[in-house]
């Protein structure tokens, strides 16, 4: 079997391949996710911006 003669080597062998299906599935998973809060973040910084504008030209 693939040249595995002991326990051992075919586990790391098997646990190894299980590990990289298991990233690429959670690579799948969460490719975009945190994205929804970059719009939010834009506009808050937007509206600092601009706060910080009008307390500027205050001064």
């Amino acid at each position: 079997m693939l040249g595995i003669e002991d326990l051992n080597i075919f586990l790391v062998f098997t646990l190894c391949i299980l590990s990289a299906i298991f990233c690429v599935i959670y690579g799948v998973l969460n490719w975009n996710k945190g994205q929804e809060k970059e719009c939010d973040e834009i506009k808050e910084e937007l509206m600092w911006e601009e706060n910080e504008n009008k307390i500027n030209e205050l001064l």
